[in-house]
């Protein structure tokens, strides 16, 4: 990609378009369509943002050993410096409080903490996260603060396979405990884990993400691992290590801290394809085995019926000491949803008697087109189609099958190729319309359909090392130029959230 030239020219002459722009997309949707306490922020996670892997004593994690296996990363790069927000923190809150942002969720690095994963804590780490924490709420933004975001120490992987022994709880409650000694009297909303049902399958089952376990296809892709169990072993160690911390909070914490804790599942919103029954049935179960899989569990102290009749006996038993442990631990529920995809019944099972693992248990196919048209239009990524509307369907969903929980959208964006031209990156419309119709369905949840949603946090602030894509999708705010010193340039949508955040003018605003 070419170095940035006359980027400040370019904005000069763009900044005529980027008022109208803003101005119009704000008549449509404000921060007034959302309650007064409802809280805006962007998301990110420490491997993506972080870099400076060697800094700091920070220990080896397993996406610093995974992403250097030939093949795995698209692009063939590594997170060792991604956007260094390391050394940047403090420029990068100042672009956040521009924006009018309330909150930053952003993760802790476990292997910065404690760099072989137990022991004694590691003082430059905690250092670091108190600097961070401070400076955020100097500038009046809240930290929302995820624990796990994937990278586990790789010490303990090679100790005794990480998540696939029950040892890794107790070690899970001690780095909990640890942070919310240091951090605690300042971080108010601590999210347990991110993703665990994307954790657990890309991981453990397709073997595409670290720690890159599988079986399928004759162990070809991957040296070791069991598609069809480990990843029901692995989200039953994550459950109870989400409980056990909750219940620590709970015990030596709360009544001082005043805190609150969550989880941050992933789900798409899944449409049955046809009004068939064998359809309607396999969406529900398509929900089962995403969002059904860690909050049925946590809201009812039981895995979905699906998954128990079609997992069977290598389905973890959730016994009545673990479902004591685990019902209502939670305050609130994370959800991390960008897209919406067709579902129909899988009438053959091929793929299941191919593959024998884990995702092809719900005998379900999905995919984004319906007779040859798709759901919506397709973002930078192919798995990424723009369907506004699911976030709705989504937030109801859990309204009603959970008893309407306090909900925060913890992550939700859109991305485009890393090769398009500057100029069309930084007059990037269509994510000025991605979260103008995601955000108008979802305040129409909110006002008029009663969903407690308390929150959105907009993936992502910067353009960033995005896992198995590398650097070669953008999902930011902010353009980083990765040829020129990793420079900040704000996209039009960072100025559409500007104005979104800060427009006043109530005779404009429409309502949703």
């Amino acid at each position: 990609m070419k170095s940035v030239r006359n980027v400040y020219t370019f904005l000069l002459i763009n900044l005529i378009f980027l008022i109208w722009a803003a101005t119009k997309s704000s008549a449509e949707i404000s921060r007034s369509n959302f309650p007064d306490a409802f809280v805006f922020g962007t998301a990110s996670s420490a491997f993506q943002f972080e870099g400076a892997v060697n800094e700091g004593n920070r220990g080896e994690s397993i996406w610093d050993r995974f992403s250097r296996l030939p093949g795995r990363i698209l692009d063939f790069s590594n997170a060792d410096v991604a956007v260094d927000q390391y050394h940047r923190f403090e420029s990068d809150i100042q672009l956040m409080k521009d924006m009018g942002m309330d909150a930053y969720r952003f993760s802790i690095s476990w292997p910065r903490i404690f760099p072989n994963g137990t022991g004694e804590p590691n003082p430059e780490g905690i250092s670091y996260y108190n600097n961070l924490i401070d400076a955020l709420l100097e500038k009046g933004i809240q930290p929302y603060v995820t624990l796990y975001h994937w990278d586990l120490p790789q010490a303990l992987e090679d100790r005794y396979e990480g998540w696939l022994s029950s040892q890794v709880i107790e070690d899970f409650e001690n780095y909990a405990s640890t942070c919310f000694k240091a951090f605690g009297d300042r971080v108010k909303y601590w999210i347990t884990f991110n993703e665990p049902r994307g954790y657990c399958i890309q991981g453990y089952d397709l073997g595409v993400q670290a720690p890159g376990r599988c079986s399928i296809v004759g162990h070809l892709i991957c040296k070791k691992g069991k598609s069809s169990t480990e990843p029901y072993i692995v989200a039953h160690n994550i459950l109870q290590s989400h409980a056990a911390v909750y219940h620590i909070y709970q015990k030596n914490y709360k009544e001082e801290q005043e805190g609150f804790i969550g989880i941050a599942v992933d789900s798409k919103w899944f449409k049955p394809v046809t009004d068939k029954q064998e359809d309607l049935d396999a969406a529900q179960r398509a929900i089962d085995f995403s969002l059904g899989w860690f909050l049925d569990p946590l809201f009812l102290g039981k895995y979905p019926k699906s998954m128990q009749e079609l997992v069977g006996s290598r389905l973890p038993d959730i016994t009545p000491k673990i479902a004591k442990l685990l019902t209502g631990s939670l305050d609130f529920v994370g959800v991390n949803h960008y897209t919406t995809v067709y579902a129909r019944n899988d009438r053959t099972r091929f793929r299941k008697f191919i593959l024998q693992d884990a995702s092809t248990d719900a005998a379900i196919i999905t995919s984004p087109y319906r007779f040859g048209k798709a759901i919506g239009e397709k973002a930078g990524s192919s798995w990424l189609h723009i369907v506004p509307w699911g976030i709705r369907s989504l937030s109801n969903y859990i309204r009603e099958t959970y008893g309407n929980p306090p909900v925060f959208i913890t992550e939700n964006g859109m991305d485009e190729k890393s090769s398009i031209a500057l100029k069309e990156a930084l007059q990037d419309n269509r994510r000025i319309e991605f979260h103008r119709d995601y955000l108008s369905n979802l305040s129409a949840a909110i006002r008029q359909d009663g969903c407690d949603v308390r929150g959105y946090f907009a993936w992502s602030l910067l353009d960033n090392w995005e896992w198995n894509f590398g650097y070669s999708v953008r999902f930011g705010l902010y353009y980083v130029d990765y040829n020129n010193n990793l420079t900040r340039i704000p996209k039009s949508s960072a100025n559409w959230f500007t104005s979104f955040l800060r427009f006043d003018d109530d005779s404009l605003h429409k309502e949703s």
